[in-house]
């Protein structure tokens, strides 16, 4: 390899990185920005900046004096304002400055709080969409200079030279932008006039934009945000705040939130979403800083349990992060969010304590929402568990509903295990909610903090074979044989046999195995043919007495009574199978391959056996 003829410095000399802007904006333009759109936010937020700034100086001006112009054609961008101008040092400092990280800097950046850039790179973000970028300013702060003119382009070189006070007679700063030809989708005057609206909508300095075609410009933001407003009556103001949701977020808000932060210039609302959302989808929400849209899709600034609302929402203190598209993770964040988990809670308390029928719509649509928040917050929990709909015996219920008629409430660990029992249980009078629903089963153990006389556990399959009426002796003893039988046709599924009576008689047999039966049986299994092996060993350590499953027969049931009177050893086992297989399936449970082949085999040997039969 050979080295480059080039004068070495001397040993430990310090030495400066070489930079190369084309490459640094391909950086920005892949991996810092979302989009080449933003060129046209970076140039307004600069705008609204300096015209903060200009507010400092000239504070008692009128509130409209001072304002950004937007022009577009075709041929060129610009994008002018009336803030506080650039001195040629400060053209030096900021514009022809990557990434400085001095004391000074850091002084600059404490200094521009009140500003929304703080990043000293979003002049970059324009050679998305042009090769030059040209900066006519001149100063408000010290008016008697002359007006500087920078123009900086993408192979990363820039001039700067000072122009006569004529070049620009007012204060203010403009941008002048020549597309290339492959960016015109972002610099058509529609479409500039689209971006501006989509990010400077809420702005609170006069905006307008001028197509070239020689009419006024136009107003991008012509009205105040809406919650910023004067309505006649609550009534209107809710309607508005109502109306604007629809239009942001594209569905009619269930109801909408007034949500108001001082102690960090936050206003906005939130739109309650009229139907569910699947559990953990969380839907972005609209935030702007200081009028300037930073981010459609701002999960962190609400908890995860609150994706039944979409916010859209200005702030003063909220820190962007270096894009701007996204809020930057910190105390400040971590409270606000906080904050506005509380006007959440709070507008659910409002809806329980005096609109019902609000409550009910809302709980309808979002009551796993609710459920999820129940979980960790004892206030709501208290407050709305009696409200929250469950799967019962007796249909779809709310929890007090439930506990007016069952003192003692069962609760399953799965829904195939409610769906096992649901009809036998109810017809023996037992109350059983199904617990195999996110959040559902912990939250029914909670029930007795807001019922102390109703007791809550899980059910046992031992409780409800208690409530299964024995048959009488004569008729057990009658049934003996073919339930020994049974029980060698099915021991390869570690199932037990019983006959028992209960209700309803339409019901052959009740599969009674659990999810955690299952897998100790298989575990069980798995150690046994391992044995002698250290993994045999270690399965071998864990394993427990595995539980049985259990097919209960109905004798009241007609094909029951039929089958335990067959003498016929083949065809008994085939009937039992058979039942089985009836059983497993109407407990709704995956069936493992060995019992759908049990099934099919079972339904072939009938169907051969009435063949044989007939022939």
């Amino acid at each position: 390899m050979t080295l480059p003829d080039t004068p070495l410095s001397p040993a430990g000399a310090d030495r400066t990185f070489q930079v190369d802007l084309r490459g640094l904006v391909d950086l920005l333009s892949h991996h810092l920005y979302s989009s080449p759109r933003v060129y046209l936010r970076e140039l307004m937020q600069n705008a609204v900046d300096a015209l903060t700034a200009r507010r400092r100086l000239e504070p008692a001006a009128p509130a409209d004096a001072f304002g950004i112009r937007l022009y577009a054609d075709g041929s060129v961008v610009r994008v002018e304002d009336d803030g506080v101008g650039l001195t040629e040092g400060d053209v030096h400092t900021f514009l022809a400055t990557i990434g400085r990280s001095s004391k000074r800097a850091e002084k600059i950046a404490e200094q521009r709080a009140d500003f929304i850039g703080q990043f000293g790179i979003g002049l970059l973000s324009c050679f998305l969409v042009a090769d030059e970028i040209h900066v006519l300013s001149r100063s408000a702060a010290t008016p008697e200079v002359p007006a500087v003119e920078w123009r900086g382009r993408g192979d990363g070189s820039y001039t700067v030279r000072t122009l006569p006070a004529s070049a620009r007679p007012r204060p203010g700063t403009t941008v002048t932008l020549t597309p290339r030809a492959d960016a015109g989708e972002w610099t058509r005057p529609a479409q500039v006039h689209t971006l501006a609206r989509h990010f400077g909508s809420l702005l609170r300095h006069p905006v307008t934009f001028d197509d070239g075609t020689g009419g006024p410009g136009a107003p991008v933001n012509p009205e105040p945000a809406p919650w910023a407003r004067t309505y006649p009556t609550p009534g209107a103001r809710s309607r508005a705040l109502a109306a604007y949701g629809a239009e942001v977020f594209g569905f009619t808000p269930l109801d909408t939130i007034e949500l108001d932060l001082p102690a960090v210039g936050l206003k906005g609302i939130a739109c309650v979403l009229p139907e569910s959302v699947p559990a953990g989808r969380r839907h972005g929400h609209r935030v702007h800083v200081k009028g300037m849209l930073l981010s459609e899709q701002a999960e962190e600034i609400l908890p995860e349990w609150a994706f039944f609302v979409r916010c859209v929402v200005d702030a003063e203190s909220l820190r962007p992060t270096a894009s701007r598209e996204s809020l930057y993770e910190d105390d400040t964040l971590a409270a606000v969010r906080d904050a506005l988990a509380e006007r959440l809670r709070a507008w659910i308390a409002r809806a329980a304590a005096s609109d019902p029928d609000l409550l009910a719509r809302f709980l309808q649509a979002h009551h796993l929402a609710v459920k999820s928040l129940a979980v960790h917050d004892d206030e709501i929990l208290r407050m709305l568990l009696p409200w929250l709909p469950f799967e019962t015996t007796d249909g779809h219920s709310t929890l007090d509903e439930f506990a007016r008629t069952h003192r003692t409430v069962l609760v399953t660990s799965s829904v195939e295990e409610f769906r096992q029992v649901a009809a036998i249980a109810s017809a023996a009078g037992l109350g059983v909610v199904n617990g195999g629903y996110t959040y559902d089963r912990e939250l029914v153990h909670r029930l007795p903090e807001i019922r102390p006389e109703v007791s809550v556990a899980d059910l046992d399959p031992a409780t409800l074979t208690a409530h299964l009426d024995p048959v009488d002796r004569e008729t057990e003893l009658a049934a003996a044989a073919y339930l020994a039988l049974a029980r060698d046709a099915l021991a390869v599924f570690d199932c037990d046999v019983a006959l028992r009576t209960f209700q309803p008689a339409s019901a052959p047999a009740l599969l009674m195995d659990s999810r955690e039966a299952r897998h100790e049986r298989t575990r069980s299994q798995l150690a046994r043919e391992q044995e002698g092996g250290v993994w045999g060993d270690i399965l071998g350590a864990l394993r427990q007495e595995a539980p049985r499953a259990q097919l209960i027969l109905n004798q009241l049931n007609p094909l029951v009574r039929t089958a335990v009177s067959i003498d016929e050893p083949e065809l008994a086992r085939t009937s039992a199978e058979a039942l089985y297989g009836q059983a497993a399936m109407l407990s709704r449970r995956p069936l493992r391959p060995a019992e759908s082949s049990l099934i099919n085999r079972s339904f072939l040997d009938l169907l051969a056996h009435a063949l044989r039969k007939d022939s």
